[in-house]
């Protein structure tokens, strides 16, 4: 029987939903797919289930082409493992905590790793028993300090996570391949436009790091890439350092500067009064000083400054990677004034009556610099004096750092590490995540099997993950118009939608048959059955739902003709109602 809307539970809306920032949540919503709960949190509807099974299908089939088993873990899960990673504290806020009524604590998993690999502990002791994959879809919960954008940034969210177990390294890049082409077909399959990119492993640790991107203007993520095919994620671009100069004689020149507290102001006044010869000062010529709070799990909170070129900002998502688990923020106010050795819009790595910031400053605070910040490379820079500043600040002679961090934005033209030449910046919205977890979580849990010698030998892990809910908004998002959505057919709702158009008994009586027909052939039809509605408000439904192919019953139904509208194209052609078989894609 075909599903009809006078049955279906669900309302469109004509409003856009009031925190709708982007298309793919204005539209899920109106078109009566998903319900919110509360911020990040969102109830499925029976059309908004039906796209995601239709998504969560193509991964099982795919998923279970490449060698993994379906298997199925809890949300809600023990402390413990956690706490043997390390993670219980690593993730600070960022997970929901609850302890029961004998107060035994627990987490909403943000992950699995942990009982993965506890679980094939328990049940697996040889190299026989390798190499396993397993996989699971299953909600996750993240405490999102701002979720936005509907279900593509979230705290509730469904995950595909698979997790590959190998004795032996080379077992774990076959078992790595095999998850990779699985993605490439699920994204291909799903019509999804995608780009792979080097990735940063953040908390779930391991070496080999790659995310799959869908390219978008709203995408949360900025990926760079090159004509020679370099691609990388911001947060694990490396920059190119430049090479070592040699150590100069002399002695840097302090000078006044007044009203300089900023590099434009500081670039002007150089220019003004102390010209140089090869050419005009420019902001990379200066050493920006950046004072940054290190919000460590433990929720202590500790100071650094690092040293870039001038012509640069801090990225802070590159900066929670250099400085990670910490959580990385501007320094504030508050913490300027327990700090009176940093002297704001003045701060500087030396100072001719000391103390200097490093590892000798009396403040206590570390000091980094920027890869471009080599040996012998000469800067104009804050001179720890309220209104002054220094030129010819050498490092390697005046100052030295006690380390290197490369958190500076990445800005277009910047060379790739690699050599292939000059990278472009560009926006992505992250569907899936592939890592080689190595053995850190087998190592931490004891996760060992005898090998072909009888020796334990530590099992090394993969672990695979796809947003299964973000990818429904991931393609809402990029596959909708002025009017509504338009699925692709891999996923949508429905084959078909039929729509009845009109009042006479004629129209719905050919209609009905019509349905019964289509689903003959084994195609699933949606039946706008609904009476006394015009069909004005049934076109505007068909076009919201978004189902790629309608037919319209109308008026000419008596005659054995209907209407085809392909919603994709926009394109409505009257044909014999015997044709309309022809005219829809093959099964």
């Amino acid at each position: 029987m075909p599903t009809r809307l006078s049955k279906l539970f669900v309302r469109t809306l004509r409003e856009d939903p009031a925190e709708a920032e982007v298309a793919s949540h204005k539209w899920l919503v109106r078109a009566g797919y998903i319900r919110r709960q509360a911020p990040g949190i969102f109830a499925w509807l029976p059309l908004g289930l039906r796209v995601r099974q239709n998504i969560e299908k193509i991964v099982h089939e795919e998923m279970q082409a490449a060698g993994a088993q379906h298997v199925h873990f809890p949300a809600l899960l023990p402390k413990e493992p956690y706490e043997i990673t390390g993670r219980w504290d690593e993730y600070g806020d960022g997970i929901f905590r609850l302890k029961d009524r004998k107060e035994a604590e627990y987490l909403l998993a943000p992950t699995h790793e942990e009982v993965f690999t506890l679980t094939v502990k328990d049940l697996y002791s040889s190299y026989k028993d390798l190499p396993l994959m397993i996989y699971q879809i299953q909600d996750k919960y993240r405490d999102e300090a701002r979720p936005r954008a509907g279900l593509l940034r979230g705290r509730e969210f469904s995950m595909k996570d698979a997790y590959s177990f190998d004795y032996t390294d080379e077992g774990l890049e076959t078992s790595y391949q095999a998850q990779r082409d699985a993605y490439e077909r699920i994204f291909q399959r799903l019509g999804l436009e995608y780009v792979i990119v080097n990735a940063d492993a953040g908390a779930m640790g391991g070496s080999r790091s790659e995310e799959f991107l869908h390219p978008t203007e709203i995408g949360e993520d900025t990926y760079v890439r090159t004509a020679g095919g370099y691609a990388a994620n911001v947060e694990a671009f490396s920059s190119t350092a430049p090479e070592p100069l040699p150590i100069p004689d002399g002695e840097p020149v302090v000078f006044d500067s007044p009203n300089t507290p900023t590099i434009d102001t500081l670039v002007a006044l150089a220019n003004a009064q102390h010209p140089k010869e090869s050419g005009p000062w420019v902001a990379a010529d200066t050493l920006k000083n950046v004072v940054l709070a290190l919000v460590h799990p433990d929720e202590s909170r500790e100071l650094v400054v690092v040293g870039i070129p001038g012509n640069r900002d801090v990225d802070l998502k590159r900066a929670e990677v250099a400085f990670a688990p910490a959580a990385v923020e501007q320094a504030s106010e508050e913490d300027f004034a327990k700090n009176p050795g940093l002297v704001k819009g003045y701060i500087g790595p030396w100072s001719a009556t000391g103390p200097r910031l490093g590892s000798e400053s009396s403040t206590g605070l570390s000091f980094y610099v920027d890869p471009r910040v080599v040996p012998g490379s000469s800067w104009v820079t804050g001179a720890n004096v309220h209104e002054q500043h220094v030129f010819d600040l050498v490092f390697g002679r005046d100052f030295q750092a006690d380390g290197v961090v490369d958190i500076a934005a990445v800005v277009d033209g910047d060379e790739a590490p690699d050599g292939s030449g000059p990278i472009e910046t560009a926006r992505g919205m992250e569907i899936g995540h592939v890592f080689q977890l190595g053995r850190k979580y087998a190592e931490a849990l004891g996760l060992k099997v005898l090998d072909e010698n009888g020796s334990l030998v530590t099992v090394t892990m993969g672990s695979y993950g796809i947003g299964v809910t973000r990818l429904v908004a991931v393609i809402a998002e990029a596959n909708n118009d002025d009017k509504g959505l338009i699925w692709p057919e891999a996923i949508a709702p429905y084959d078909v939608h039929v729509v009845a158009a009109g009042k006479d008994e004629t129209v719905f009586e050919v209609a009905e048959k019509l349905c019964t027909t289509l689903e003959s052939v084994g195609k699933e039809v949606l039946f706008d059955d609904r009476p006394k509605l015009s069909p004005g408000v049934k076109f505007a439904d068909a076009e919201i739902l978004g189902v790629p192919h309608i037919v319209i019953v109308g008026r000419d139904a008596a005659a054995g003709q209907v209407e085809y509208w392909n919603r994709r194209t926009g394109e409505r052609t009257s044909l014999p109602l015997d044709d309309v078989l022809a005219a829809l894609p093959a099964a």
